[in-house]
């Protein structure tokens, strides 16, 4: 009896226990352009490099979610675009168990986190084909990104409720 009991209080435990797995890391999109080739390869390569970041995910069923980390990546020279590279990185992460919070956390600040390194070589790569100089992205810091994300939310959500406030009286 004390087994049987035993038994059901580590099923429960396990049940509860949070989760995390990476079922797959996959290239979802890619595109590679270099509009202004070959007079760009004429001038000195004094880039200005512009990194755009985005994020989204979709639930795919109950604990499993596909994150998608975007990067577009656009260098100029002398106000000519040099090349303009864009990678859509996704991931199939199984998330149980967690509080909402952290479920929103592990969505938007960990998963593409654990996505960056994927899509910072196929950016290289890319650039590499294109047969510019070697691009190495600088690590991105998606805790803050996420908190900074947050930050907003909740400000923006102050002000809708105190516009909503100030218009019933």
């Amino acid at each position: 009896m004390a087994d049987e009991i035993q038994n059901g209080a580590e099923a429960t435990t396990e049940q509860q226990a949070p989760q995390f797995a990476i079922q797959r890391v996959y290239t979802k999109d890619i595109s590679f352009e270099t509009p202004n080739s070959p007079a760009i390869f004429q001038k000195d390569w004094k880039p200005e490099v512009q990194l755009d970041i985005d994020t989204k995910s979709t639930k795919l069923a109950d604990d499993t979610y596909e994150v998608t980390l975007s990067l577009t990546v656009t260098a100029t020279v002398e106000e000519q675009t040099a090349f303009l590279a864009e990678v859509q990185q996704a991931g199939i992460f199984t998330i149980g168990n967690l509080p909402e919070a952290q479920l929103a956390h592990t969505i938007g600040a960990f998963c593409p986190t654990t996505l960056f390194p994927y899509a910072r070589e196929a950016v290289a790569n890319l650039v590499s084909r294109g047969s510019f100089p070697q691009i190495n992205l600088a690590p991105v810091n998606f805790e803050a990104l996420f908190a900074n994300y947050v930050q907003q939310r909740a400000a923006q959500a102050n002000a809708e409720q105190a516009s909503a406030s100030t218009e019933t009286h």
